[in-house]
């Protein structure tokens, strides 16, 4: 029994240095997004509370967005459902890589907090998803995440626009890190992203495709790279095991 349990602690320790990265990224990113909710007329402890339910830069912002211009119920459910659709995704990929002994408790928690970055540390270990890492990453990001919203409706203003977006910086920095090693050891890995950055630039100043809202232009991009890798680079089940 002490086994495992040293491996549980091992695997949430690892997680929370992983997650720290995330954490500072996503508190400068959140103090900005607090300048938003404020707008909305949301108080701190509203946008703390909404930063935790909903981890998700694009939808808290046209959440907060909806709310300041007095919409409905309904359409702030269905607005924020599109543009965090993109999730599906990442889950969808998560779900691949569960122990079938993982019980249901595990596979709901996990999926409380499957943002952008989480999904790219979890997804990057090798073998089946460890959910305790999942949970260290969760315990430092998603709090920084909260407690970003809630500072920037209480001192938004204060600081320069300039400074407050420089210090989003750190999320493209960790998410280099994430790609870079994967990428110098597989060839495979290093085109699709080198082919990705490419779609994703080339989907941004199309006349058909820069019209589409980013969270569309996501989830299309997705389907189509992954559908091409799979049928260009096919991978065997031994090579997923490892």
């Amino acid at each position: 029994m002490k086994k495992p349990a040293k491996k549980a602690a091992s695997a949430f320790a690892e997680g929370v240095r992983d997650g720290v990265p995330i954490a500072l990224g996503y508190f400068a990113v959140a103090f900005s997004l607090g300048i938003a909710a404020r707008d909305a007329g949301l108080t701190p402890l509203q946008g703390f509370i909404a930063s935790v339910l909903c981890t998700a830069s694009a939808g808290e912002h046209a959440l907060f967005t909806l709310i300041g211009a007095g919409a409905a119920g309904w359409e702030v459910a269905l607005v924020t459902l599109i543009t965090n659709a993109r999730y599906f995704l990442m889950s969808c990929a998560l779900s691949q890589r569960i122990s079938p002994e993982m019980k249901n408790g595990h596979r709901w928690l996990v999926g409380a907090a499957v943002t952008d970055e989480i999904f790219g540390i979890s997804i990057a270990r090798p073998g089946p998803l460890e959910p305790r890492y999942h949970y260290g990453a969760m315990a430092v990001a998603v709090p920084a995440w909260a407690l970003g919203t809630a500072l920037g409706i209480l001192m938004g203003t204060i600081l320069p626009a300039r400074i407050v977006s420089a210090l989003g910086v750190a999320l493209y920095g960790m998410f280099l890190a994430i790609i870079i090693p994967p990428a110098r050891k597989e060839r495979s890995v290093a085109l699709c992203v080198v082919f990705g950055f490419l779609c994703s630039w080339a989907a941004g100043v199309l006349p058909a495709l820069r019209e589409l809202s980013a969270g569309t232009r996501t989830i299309l991009l997705t389907v189509g790279l992954s559908a091409l890798a799979a049928l260009v680079f096919p991978r065997k089940e031994e090579q997923d095991a490892r």
